[in-house]
């Protein structure tokens, strides 16, 4: 069972993008997340100890986040939690990441501009066509790639 995350924090590093071999975007960046407090003795707001995460975004969220996240920026994740440990020249490692699905600006500290990115071509069966086939009792129904209209990505 997965372990779903919220994490408030900054980018703690600058997004570095990579291919897999099997051509998929792969986007990671640090995010460093600090509780604050405020001391009433001192009448100022205090931070704890910080807290670390390798923060990873894979296909469309890896290409909007390398475009959109820089380090420094407040933001807010949402992921599945995954810690690793492992053994290396008989020194313990760990690591905690998230495994991101939502990544964004935090609005209670700024103000951003949402820009939609243009949706790919998606699979469409195209019915009624020249390119349906009877085969036997079978039919075969052609695919084709269907590009939104402005009108309809406005309106999505």
């Amino acid at each position: 069972m997965d372990t779903y995350v919220t994490v408030v924090g900054n980018a703690a590093s600058d997004v570095r993008v990579q291919m897999t071999q099997s051509g998929v975007t792969l986007a990671r960046f640090r995010m460093a997340v600090s509780p604050r407090r405020f001391d009433r003795d001192s009448g100022q707001w205090v931070s704890g100890d910080a807290s670390f995460y390798t923060v990873q975004c894979w296909r469309g969220l890896a290409e909007n986040v390398t475009s959109s996240i820089d380090k420094g920026d407040p933001l807010v994740v949402t992921g599945r939690l995954r810690v690793r440990e492992w053994e290396r020249e008989g020194r313990w490692w760990t690591v905690t990441e998230i495994d991101a699905v939502s990544v964004g600006h935090d609005l209670a500290r700024g103000v951003a501009e949402f820009r939609r990115v243009g949706r790919p071509a998606r699979l469409s069966v195209v019915e009624g066509s020249a390119a349906t086939v009877q085969a036997g009792e079978q039919e075969a129904l052609a695919i084709g790639l269907v590009a939104e209209s402005d009108e309809e990505a406005e309106a999505a």
